[in-house]
C-alpha cells in the first residue's frame, strides 16, 4: 500500500479522489444557487463588475489588490449560480499544476512523499482552502518556491503576481530578495508585473483605490483569531469588565474590545513592518556568515526563510482569519521534497495547527464567538503552536548561519547541469 501510494500513479489518484470530492460537495451548493464562505462576497462584487466602491455597503472588490479580480473573473464564466463551483475547479487545477511543479511531473520520487503532504494538509483545512483567494495564491507561492533559486526570474515573476492578489506572497518574496544573487531579475520581475496591475487599474477606472487595499485594513480592530487577541480572549471569556467580542458590520469579521485594545491595534501594522525587517536581516546574516563557514545552502535558506517570513506575518497580525494557515503551507511542502528528515518537525507542528484551525472555524465558531471557555482553549493552543514554529523557523535560520554548509543538502547542486530543470 504505502508503495502504491508513494507512485505517480498513486498520487494522481489521491489528488483527484480529494479534489473531485470539493468539486462534488461544492456542486450541493451551486445548484442551489449559493455560494459558500467569502465566494460569495467575490460573487457579488463580480456582479457589481468589480466596482472600488460597493453600493450596497459592505467591502469592495478593492479591499484586496486589484490582481484578485481576474481569478474571481476567471471563477465568473461558470455563470453566477456556479460561481463556487468554478472556483473550486480553479483551486483544483492550481493544486495540481503545484504538485506537477513539485514531483517534476512525477519524474522525483523523493518528493512524493511531500505532495501527499500537501494533500492531506489541504484536506485537514477543509473549505478554508477553497472558498478564500488565498486558496489561489498559496498553489502559486508552492509553485515559486519550487523553482526557487535556480529560477529567480520565473519565482519572482510567480511571487509578484501572488503579491498583487493577496499581499502574503511579499513575505516569500522579500525572503528570495535575500538570498538569491539575481536581485536585479527580482525587481525587473517585479516592475513588470506592477505595471500590469497599474494597467489593469486604468482600465477598470481603479487607479484612485488602487492602494486601497492597504488602507482599508489599517482601521480593523483586533481580530477574534489573530495570535496577540489571546489575551483579550480570555477576559471576554472570564468577563472582565470592558472586555468583549463583537462583530465588526462593516468588514463582517468578529472582533475583540478591551482595555488596550485600540491601542495594540494600532501598533500591531508597524510591529509587523519592524519583525519582517528582522526576519531579513537574519536571513542576510545566516547567508554571509554561512559563506564564512565554508558556503550555504541557498535553497534550504530560502524556504526557511519564507517559512519564518510568513509565520511572522501571521503571528504578527491583528487579523487571524483561518485562511491564513494555508499561507505556512508552501515552504513546509517544498522542504520536505527538500529535505524530509530535516522538515518533519515543522511539517508536523503545521498538521497540528491545520486540526486545530478546523476545530476553530468552522466547528467551534459560534461558541467561539460567545466566550465559549472550551473554544477559546482550542484557539489558544492554535495560537502557541504558531509562535513555536516561528520560533523553530528562527531557531533554523541562526543554525544555517552557523554550521558549514554540507555539499550534499543542496540536491540542486548535485545534479549535473542538464539534469537542474528536472530536479527544479
Amino acid at each position: 500500500m504505502e508503495r502504491a501510494l508513494n507512485s505517480p500513479a498513486g498520487l494522481l489518484i489521491g489528488y483527484l479522489i480529494i479534489h473531485m470530492g470539493f468539486l462534488v460537495f461544492s456542486l450541493a451548493f451551486s445548484m442551489r444557487g449559493a455560494a459558500l464562505g467569502d465566494t460569495a462576497i467575490y460573487r457579488e462584487w463580480m456582479l457589481n463588475g468589480f466596482s472600488s466602491e460597493n453600493p450596497n455597503g459592505g467591502p469592495s472588490a478593492s479591499v484586496y489588490p486589484i490582481l484578485a479580480v481576474v481569478p474571481m473573473a476567471i471563477a465568473g464564466l461558470a455563470g453566477h449560480q456556479l460561481f463556487f463551483s468554478g472556483w473550486v475547479l480553479m483551486v483544483t487545477v492550481l493544486n495540481g499544476l503545484a504538485l506537477a511543479k513539485l514531483t517534476s511531473w512525477g519524474r522525483r520520487q523523493k518528493a512524493i512523499r511531500a505532495a501527499w503532504w500537501w494533500l492531506v494538509f489541504t484536506v485537514l483545512l477543509g473549505f478554508v482552502g477553497f472558498s478564500r483567494v488565498d486558496g489561489v495564491t498559496a498553489p502559486i507561492v508552492l509553485i515559486a518556491l519550487a523553482f526557487g533559486v535556480s529560477a529567480p526570474f520565473i519565482a519572482a515573476l510567480l511571487l509578484s503576481i501572488g503579491t498583487w492578489i493577496k499581499v502574503w506572497p511579499a513575505a516569500v518574496l522579500l525572503a528570495l530578495f535575500a538570498v538569491t544573487k539575481s536581485r536585479v531579475l527580482l525587481l525587473t520581475a517585479g516592475i513588470l508585473v506592477t505595471g500590469a496591475a497599474v494597467g489593469l487599474a486604468s482600465l477598470m477606472g481603479w487607479l484612485p483605490a488602487l492602494m486601497n487595499f492597504l488602507t482599508l485594513q489599517g482601521s480593523r480592530g483586533m481580530q477574534l483569531e489573530a495570535t496577540f487577541s489571546t489575551p483579550w480572549l480570555w477576559l471576554a471569556v472570564l468577563g472582565v469588565d470592558g472586555s468583549r467580542t463583537y462583530l465588526n458590520v462593516g468588514i463582517g469579521s468578529m472582533q475583540l474590545d478591551g482595555p488596550g485594545t485600540e491601542l495594540m491595534a494600532v501598533l500591531m501594522q508597524p510591529l509587523l513592518i519592524l519583525v519582517a525587517l528582522l526576519v531579513a536581516g537574519l536571513i542576510f546574516w545566516a547567508l554571509h556568515n554561512g559563506k564564512r563557514a565554508g558556503g550555504q545552502d541557498r535553497s534550504e535558506l530560502l524556504l526557511v526563510g519564507s517559512l519564518a517570513m510568513a509565520t511572522a506575518f501571521v503571528v504578527f497580525n491583528k487579523v487571524g482569519s483561518p485562511q491564513f494557515v494555508l499561507w505556512l503551507g508552501p515552504a513546509v511542502a517544498v522542504g520536505l521534497a527538500h529535505n524530509w528528515k530535516e522538515w518533519r518537525v515543522p511539517a508536523a507542528f503545521l498538521t497540528v495547527i491545520a486540526v486545530a484551525t478546523f476545530f476553530v472555524f468552522p466547528v467551534l465558531f459560534q461558541p467561539l464567538s460567545h466566550n465559549n471557555p472550551f473554544a477559546a482553549l482550542v484557539l489558544t493552543v492554535r495560537n502557541l503552536l504558531l509562535v513555536v514554529l516561528l520560533l523553530w523557523s528562527l531557531r533554523r535560520l541562526y543554525a544555517l548561519g552557523k554550521e558549514p554548509r554540507n555539499p550534499e543538502a543542496d540536491e540542486l547542486q548535485e545534479k549535473a547541469p542538464e539534469q537542474r530543470s528536472t530536479a527544479a
